[in-house]
């Protein structure tokens, strides 16, 4: 029987420093497609080095460049990486062994979350980092919206998880998580005033308190000490801050 034919997509902008080290650790797959949105450093050297097929172009929306490599791929399945994560060897040994037996769907693929060198598993969610994502799915099984941060899923089939865990390198370095805070907050102001529904103050007040509770204790940051506090506080200020650059800013 013909084993599935498995394709690896990387949507980029401006990930020199990153991009060759994700490429060459999916050499195991079929198909290696990289989709540079408006890189203007040495991103499209890189790809058209190392992937099979190289999509350059302009994307306000996350979800549409997305869309776009997804359509791109000729694979049965595809397994989604960004720039900053890694696939280790153990994970794509086990891709592939899934593939060739499973039923059409999606899999949910863990993650270790890094600061730095520092390896952080806990304390990851609200709208900060996740422990778990659906990366390698069955083509038709998943799709992205349209909204400028966190984008939502429409995920088809059923939801099934591998073991192995991703290495995602979230951040390098506070000041880079701050960066990070900014970026994400400004383009959730986007999608507030395109809502038409913005919150009110009072409420994301109070999500300051409750984001920080659920990433500090419900999922165990406390354990992580000064860097669960951290992630924890950037959770908490991110919906609070949303709503300011909304309401404040043009």
């Amino acid at each position: 029987m013909t084993s599935p034919k498995l394709s690896a997509l990387v949507v980029a902008h401006n990930e020199e420093r990153q991009l060759q080290e994700c490429l060459g650790a999916l050499r195991f797959a079929d198909e290696i497609v990289v989709v540079l949105d408006r890189c203007t450093d040495g991103s499209k050297a890189i790809a058209e080095r190392l992937a099979d097929k190289v999509i350059e172009g302009g994307w306000p929306i996350e979800g549409d460049r997305r869309n776009t490599g997804i359509d791109a791929c000729s694979g049965d399945w595809i397994v989604e990486v960004d720039a900053d994560e890694r696939l280790p060897p153990e994970l794509a040994a086990e891709i592939r062994d899934t593939i060739a037996r499973a039923a059409p769907g999606w899999f949910l693929i863990p993650f270790d979350n890094y600061i730095g060198g520092k390896l952080v598993r806990h304390g990851w969610g609200a709208y900060w980092g996740v422990g778990a994502a659906p990366r390698l799915f069955s083509r038709g099984a998943k799709r992205w919206g349209r909204e400028h941060v966190h984008p939502s899923l429409t995920l088809n089939g059923p939801k099934r998880s591998l073991t192995v865990p991703m290495r995602h390198y979230v951040d390098d370095d506070i000041s880079d998580m701050l960066r990070r805070l900014d970026r994400y907050t400004t383009a959730r102001a986007i999608d507030l005033r395109a809502s038409g529904d913005i919150g009110s103050y009072g409420h994301n007040i109070r999500r300051i308190f409750s984001r920080f509770f659920k990433c500090y204790v419900t999922h165990k940051g406390y354990r992580e000490g000064q860097y669960g506090f951290l992630i924890a506080l950037m959770a908490g200020l991110y919906p609070i801050l949303s709503y300011l650059k909304a309401r404040l800013e043009p």
